[in-house]
């Protein structure tokens, strides 16, 4: 993880952002998503479903099981192995990139809450603040922000 980057080597490492769609709008936007985290129960359910999906194939940076991903603010803080620290930005907004990989894949990735309102299930971004080696197995502890909780929205 390179502080205030994004992952080495990954498309969307940058101050700016890379992502098509939001340069094309204005590629001065600062990056909110640099790291794409995703639960790896998402990948239980997936395959429920029929599909095939393993970590690494939607993208994703990160993939870690037990934590709620979805449910946590923006601003949530990770810190993963012995340095590396995520700030959460927001939800992935699931784009039809996912069903040129397995045709479908975009619709099954949505889902709806008992309230009826659209539940975004392909993973949350977030921002280095603090850079360092992560890797399999390495712990991951959590610091919620203080103040009013802001729920995760697409970014």
């Amino acid at each position: 993880m390179l502080e205030g980057l994004g992952v080495e080597g990954d498309a969307h490492c940058g101050e700016t952002v890379k992502h098509r769609s939001r340069v094309a709008r204005n590629p001065l936007q600062p990056n909110l998503r640099q790291v794409h985290l995703v639960q790896v129960e998402l990948f239980d359910e997936l395959a429920a479903a029929g599909f095939a999906v393993r970590p690494g194939d939607i993208g994703e940076n990160i993939t870690m099981s037990g934590l709620d991903l979805l449910a946590l603010s923006v601003g949530t803080e990770l810190k993963i192995g012995s340095g590396a620290l995520i700030r959460l930005t927001g939800l992935r907004n699931p784009c039809k990139q996912l069903d040129a990989f397995q045709q479908g894949l975009t619709q099954a990735v949505l889902g709806r809450a008992a309230d009826g309102s659209l539940v975004r299930k392909a993973g949350v971004m977030g921002i280095v603040v603090l850079g360092g080696d992560v890797a399999p197995g390495d712990a991951v502890s959590v610091r919620l922000p203080t103040g009013p909780r802001n729920p995760l929205q697409p970014v």
